[in-house]
């Protein structure tokens, strides 16, 4: 039970920052919070429907949106192959570490790109614009990632997995200024 505390004690402080410093300009506009609950987002990640990444809700704060999902990427083993990942173009996220361990690649040169179809859930619902690419072994920032860490990846900046132990797991809070995804989203999973 102390790790979920942690972990929403973590998730608490990072989204009142957020929360507080994009909504200055909008002061008084906005009179209610929203919540994302434990057993929301675990219903989500665990739901036995849904891709690697799934969006929890979208929310509107102010000056833009917000939105929380939920990741996971399971065993992955390392090899000499380019590391395949996906840059969004206009939404950033924040990655907190909630399960298990592994090595998340961030920048590099980029090897070819292909454009995600705009029909596509990843594009509306989840990252917005974004694409497919990948960068060389040992290109970009190159680190270990477990359980309890934060990693904060700018819009426009590759990430991807070089390998992963078992199993990773991780919420994503997604900056949206340029609101591109459905405000007032919820998955219907959370329930």
């Amino acid at each position: 039970m102390s790790k979920v505390k942690n972990l929403l004690s973590v998730m608490g402080l990072l989204a009142c920052g957020f929360f507080f410093l994009t909504s200055l300009s909008h002061e008084g506009t906005l009179t209610e919070a929203t919540d994302v609950v434990y057993s929301e987002w675990q219903n989500v990640m665990h739901a036995p429907e849904g891709r690697v990444d799934r969006q929890v809700k979208v929310v509107d704060i102010g000056n833009s949106n917000v939105a929380v999902g939920v990741l996971f990427r399971d065993k992955i083993e390392a090899n000499d192959e380019p590391v395949s990942g996906i840059v969004h173009n206009h939404v950033s996220e924040v990655y907190y570490i909630t399960k298990g361990s592994g090595v998340l690649v961030t920048g590099g040169t980029l090897l070819g790109r292909n454009d995600i179809p705009a029909n596509t859930d990843i594009v509306e619902v989840l990252v917005g614009e974004s694409f497919s690419t990948s960068v060389a072994r040992g290109d970009g920032q190159v680190r270990e990632v477990r359980q309890g860490d934060i990693v904060v990846i700018p819009a426009g900046v590759f990430h991807g997995w070089h390998s992963v132990d078992s199993r990773v797991e991780m919420i994503s809070i997604r900056p949206d200024p340029e609101e591109v995804l459905p405000v007032g989203y919820v998955n219907p999973y959370t329930e």
